[in-house]
């Protein structure tokens, strides 16, 4: 497969204000009622738009003709949450999609045509989130553990939060989640997944304090 494109956005710089709910379909518009803090929903909303936007960029198509078309391995077709998918003139838009939103930031991943099956994951980190008090027991295999044995102390947070965007990447793309143990799945030798550390060529580098990884199959 490809290598995938990527945008990232601030999600106060996406435009919301007069948006029209029901181009995001009506999961989405359900889901984004139910948030009960309205920066919350903002953020919800402001993270579909740009997908969307993002989604008829890659192409090169009128945003009005895609319909969101989210499916969950779990749930089904048809979902508010999953793994995100269009509707191109009513059949399925050629496109593997994936979004992340951390802080303020959303990262969008895409790859155009890909093959049959083919799976994306992304994610997007603020590296002060893996900081916390028995992270290491809750989170890594016993080869990330004797791997950070070995990382300067002034770098096992940053070291922490990178493993973290690779499982959120990996279990993103499977369609896991964190339905499965974080724990039990070893990131630091995995094909088809890798950490982000620019975005398209180094055309822009992540805001400061993030990290990010993608895993494709």
């Amino acid at each position: 497969m490809q290598s995938p494109v990527f945008e990232l956005l601030r999600l106060d710089e996406v435009l919301v204000a007069g948006a029209r709910l029901q181009e995001l379909g009506r999961p989405a518009q359900d889901r984004a009622l139910r948030f009960a803090s309205a920066k919350d929903r903002q953020e919800f909303i402001a993270g579909r738009l740009a997908l969307w936007h993002f989604a008829a960029s890659l192409l090169d198509v009128d945003p009005a003709r895609l319909v969101p078309d989210y499916s969950c391995p779990q749930c089904g077709p048809a979902q508010d949450h999953g793994r995100p998918g269009f509707m191109l003139d009513g059949v399925p838009a050629p496109l593997a999609l994936s979004a992340s939103k951390a802080q303020g930031w959303v990262l969008l991943a895409g790859v155009v045509h890909p093959p049959e099956g083919a799976r994306l994951g992304v994610d997007l980190e603020a590296i002060d989130q893996a900081a916390f008090q028995g992270f290491d027991d809750v989170a890594l295999t016993p080869g990330e553990k004797h791997f950070l044995k070995s990382v300067p102390g002034n770098q096992k947070t940053v070291q922490r939060a990178r493993l973290w965007a690779r499982k959120e990447a990996w279990l993103k793309m499977t369609g896991e989640g964190l339905r499965r143990n974080p724990a039990e799945v070893d990131v630091l030798d995995r094909p088809g997944l890798w950490d982000i550390t620019s975005i398209n060529g180094e055309r822009q580098e992540l805001p400061e304090g993030f990290v990010a990884a993608v895993a494709i199959s």
